[in-house]
């Protein structure tokens, strides 16, 4: 039995893998990559088709963007969706004839080392990349374990054959990125060196071990910074012998030649180590010890076709194309920071050892809280899980403030977005049930970072309960969020038996009603005398407004922990409801926002491309119109995303975007991680059985499912009638059966008068 099992899952596995289109993202502004990596890998190894300079980096922050036609190479680390841009460490990029050490012109073909390319002779695959360098005529294959990224190289036949390693290029590119860096050819022909850059998390440190499955002929190690003298060694220009064994500067490149009598495919393998070179080898050995390509890829797409395997589709082709990517993008990060041996570097630059634990880094916590850990929650182990909530308490151990990460990667924190949103991943996890950390270390952290006087008003807010305009900016968006947050230390807290914090967190998630203007419906940010701040409109956006990363129609409705409470403050549901729809059907000029990055994907105010607007369709169903948020929902799909290039609205932001998608396609969403319920949409998906990690499965059914049927006229929950608009979290652990019927119309009857609601503190349960 166990075996037929088993096969049943290889083999969908193998189908959800061969549905993946890592292209998707790529155009427009959803800021994916198509390269290679494993489940959570440390090693994200793509192509970078330009490096822009940092005025310019927004729309390059993956590296690689569809409309282009020249790489400039493959650099080893990359963020999955961000709005900002930073890493492409350590590249490397196949050349033929005599090697050029400038990047050259995007804009000038055949200037520099970049090659033309056409996407006609790419491939990607979950784990797997492909590309033909048209200007060489060189075939390039990348793929990657956790720790290495491994790359194999087919020259033309007789043509001398080199790989330039380019340690001075960077995704967030600016003079003095680089602080330091070095390259080491040791004694054996391992290639070892390290930088250290600014940038969004100032000095990081990154380490690499580089091998080659041939030795070089020669190699030839250069710094091209012109301003200060070589370390160690003569100036430019000067006789140097032919070859050395180590340079350090600023501006690092070295070249590799191994002549032009090549005996099948050249592979390189590079490992990066938070930690040092000698971890960097360590990592190497530990994981490609040889120079077997077809075994780590192999390797690789089973991990993906395993950790895919957790979906099941059966729908059109675009419908599992677009489902089964969803899921992929939402299974990059938060990404592994750690040795093979456990060794990390945490927020205090200092080396540390995980203990008990996977460490990860890479927490985009704004964006990820509201979908992509929730639904991590469901289809990622507990111990995955917990290792997660592990890698937050070590930063908050680790931190010179004592506090859980804001936005952290590579160990640091970066201070970007607002709130504190390690909270309620903490938070929701252990209100699932989820185990394997001490949970009254992480509450006593969580209240901590919600206590931290000095960040962004913090210290007002605990003083006045919101925070002033007239002292800290974005201060409507800041109370609101920490009132959201406050809200989930409370449901912890009660659970664990800590009233006493139950208690004021509870009273401080209520701090959300200061900031809601009665007169004009909106949410405002106060001075501290407790005025309004004059003069308002609610359109203005940007830095520097009363909001973050959007304005009052898109920041009013962000009461997901007491939407009773938001309807009532309003007046009552039918209120609500009414400026709901005025988000929705408003005639925007999307020119508004042309000064925002974030603000896209634009339906009236409604911004999907940005995350506050991802829970207000929702909210209909919440004031109890269901068949409303149906309507919202099928207007949201069909318009913001779309299996090709630039079907992603907005920055996926690791994952968020795609968790959205993919929650919202299976029918139902966490409008409030904390409460434990998920609101109920509608369907896309004819069916689809989530098979979770304990052996259980939940299907997903909609009998008549079609353009013209997205209305839902009725549901059962294994075979009983369900009648309310959301499922609570163990209704799905316990597997079994949501059945929806659809039809054409809306359906006011269901899911029926006096239905109970879903979660709200003023109708706590």
């Amino acid at each position: 039995m166990a075996a037929a099992l088993s096969a049943a899952a290889d083999e969908r596995g193998e189908a959800a893998w061969a549905a993946v289109d890592p292209f998707i993202g790529t155009g427009g502004e959803g800021h994916t990559f198509p390269g290679a990596v494993v489940p959570f890998g440390m090693v994200q190894l793509s192509p970078d088709t330009r490096i822009q300079p940092r005025a310019q980096a927004y729309d390059w922050a993956a590296g690689y963007r569809y409309d282009d036609d020249g790489i400039v190479g493959f650099s080893h680390t990359h963020f999955s969706g961000t709005g900002h841009s930073d890493l492409g460490d350590v590249l490397l990029m196949p050349v033929t004839g005599t090697p050029k050490l400038e990047r050259g012109d995007p804009d000038v073909p055949g200037s520099g080392y970049r090659s033309r390319f056409r996407h006609d002779d790419e491939v990607a695959e979950p784990g797997y990349y492909a590309v033909t360098l048209d200007d060489y005529r060189v075939r390039a294959e990348l793929t990657a374990s956790a720790r290495v990224g491994v790359h194999r190289y087919a020259f033309p036949e007789g043509a001398p054959a080199h790989v330039l390693l380019d340690l001075r290029t960077s995704l967030y590119d600016y003079p003095g990125k680089i602080s330091w860096s070095r390259i080491r050819v040791r004694d054996d022909g391992t290639v070892t060196g390290f930088r250290e850059t600014r940038g969004w998390a100032p000095g990081r440190q990154l380490y690499f071990a580089l091998r080659f499955s041939r030795p070089p002929r020669t190699h030839a190690l250069h710094n091209t910074e012109q301003d200060i003298p070589y370390k160690g060694f003569p100036p430019p220009g000067a006789d140097e012998p032919a070859e050395r064994a180590q340079i350090e500067g600023r501006q690092l490149v070295a070249s590799f030649d191994f002549g032009s009598a090549m005996d099948g495919p050249l592979v390189a393998k590079l490992a990066i180590s938070p930690v040092s070179e000698a971890g960097a080898i360590a990592n190497l050995d530990a994981e490609v010890p040889d120079f077997d390509f077809d075994r780590v890829r192999a390797d690789a797409k089973r991990q993906w076709a395993e950790a895919l395997s957790v979906l099941e589709v059966e729908a059109p082709e675009d419908a599992r194309t677009a489902a089964y990517t969803a899921l992929y993008h939402t299974l990059m990060g938060p990404s592994l920071f750690m040795d093979s041996d456990g060794r990390y570097r945490g927020p205090d630059n200092a080396v540390h050892r995980a203990d008990g634990f996977t460490h990860y880094s890479t927490f985009s916590l704004w964006d990820t809280y509201r979908a992509l850990h929730p639904l991590l929650t469901l289809v990622q182990p507990e111990a995955r899980n917990a290792d997660f909530i592990q890698s937050l308490l070590a930063h908050q151990r680790h931190s010179p403030y004592g506090i859980l990460p804001v936005w952290s990667f590579h160990g640091l924190e970066t201070w970007c977005m607002i709130g504190y949103h390690a909270v309620p991943v903490i938070a929701d996890a252990y209100l699932k049930g989820i185990r394997g950390f001490d949970a009254d270390a992480a509450l006593d952290a969580m209240v901590a970072s919600a206590s931290y006087g000095p960040y962004d008003g913090l210290r007002q807010y605990m003083e006045l309960g919101w925070v002033p305009i007239d002292e800290e900016g974005e201060a409507a968006s800041k109370t609101l969020e920490y009132a959201y947050g406050d809200w989930t230390i409370a449901r912890m807290a009660a659970a664990m038996g800590r009233d006493d914090v139950a208690s004021e967190f509870r009273r401080r998630a209520g701090n959300w009603r200061n900031v809601y203007d009665r007169d004009t419906g909106f949410m405002r940010a106060r001075n501290r005398d407790g005025g309004f701040r004059e003069p308002f409109d609610p359109t203005v956006s940007g830095y520097g407004s009363d909001y973050t990363e959007g304005n009052a129609w898109q920041y009013s409705w962000y009461v997901p922990h007491d939407v009773a409470g938001l309807a009532a403050a309003h007046g009552g549901a039918d209120a609500l409801l009414a400026r709901l729809d005025e988000v929705f059907e408003a005639d925007v000029d999307p020119a508004v926002f042309a000064h925002m990055e974030d603000i896209t994907g634009l339906i009236g105010w409604y911004a999907h491309g940005n995350e506050p607007s991802h829970h207000v369709a929702y909210l209909y169903a919440h004031a109890g119109q269901p068949w409303r948020t149906q309507a919202r929902l099928a207007r949201i799909m069909d318009s913001q995303y779309a299996a090709r290039p630039d079907g992603l609205a907005g920055n996926d932001d690791l994952g968020q975007m795609s968790a959205w998608y993919l929650f919202t396609a299976l029918g139902f969403y966490p409008v409030a991680p904390g409460s434990g319920e998920y609101v109920i949409g509608r369907p896309f998906l004819p069916r689809a059985t989530l098979h979770l990690p304990d052996g259980k499965s939940f299907t997903i059914v909609a009998e008549g499912l079609d353009q013209g049927h997205g209305y839902i006229a009725s549901a059962t929950l294994n075979g009983e009638p369900l009648r309310r608009a959301f499922l609570r979290h163990d209704e799905i652990l316990a597997g079994g059966e949501l059945r929806f019927t659809m039809q054409a119309a809306p359906n006011r009857d269901w899911p029926g008068a006096g239905a109970e609601l879903p979660y709200s503190m003023s109708g706590e349960r």
